[in-house]
């Protein structure tokens, strides 16, 4: 299984950035728009539509259509781990039904003084069977600019 991991520096509170991180309103704002992201439906752990706060538990369904193209890919994620330390934390998505054979995101914070640091980490299989675990590595072509985004959306969001 190959992985993937980018990490910036934001100019914001820890509360603040995992707050916004919690929501699936962040996730939109945080989507690359050519990634044509729609939000499917939310259930929380307790089976609540449209949760408030995205819980260990929940589950997103979304679909994309990279620039408009194509039909939709769906694509459904559960929450399956967040925790809260002191200063840190962290949560972790997993695909259920989508276009990889597996994907396992999670997201750390840490506060750094006044700031916080934001880590991505994604674990993941391309489609393809052997060809595509040996095209792993090469998937960084493609998801370092939905996560460039991501992390510079972040900062003009988030920082005074």
């Amino acid at each position: 299984m190959a992985t993937y991991e980018r990490s910036v520096r934001v100019a914001a509170p820890f509360e603040r950035v995992w707050d916004f991180h919690s929501t699936v309103d962040g996730l939109e704002a945080l989507t690359p728009g050519w990634m044509g992201l729609r939000v499917e439906g939310v259930t929380g752990p307790d089976g609540e539509a449209d949760p408030e706060v995205l819980d260990e538990g929940s589950e997103i369904r979304l679909s994309t259509a990279l620039a408009g193209v194509g039909p939709r890919q769906r694509w459904t994620s559960e929450i399956v781990g967040r925790e809260r330390f002191d200063g840190a934390g962290y949560f972790r998505d997993e695909m259920r039904e989508g276009p990889f054979p597996e994907w396992v995101h999670t997201h750390l914070f840490y506060r750094d003084g006044d700031a916080t640091l934001v880590r991505d980490r994604v674990r993941y299989e391309l489609p393809g069977g052997a060809l595509g675990r040996r095209l792993g590595p090469l998937a960084v072509v493609a998801f370092e600019p939905m996560f460039r985004h991501r992390h510079r959306r972040t900062r003009e969001l988030l920082e005074d």
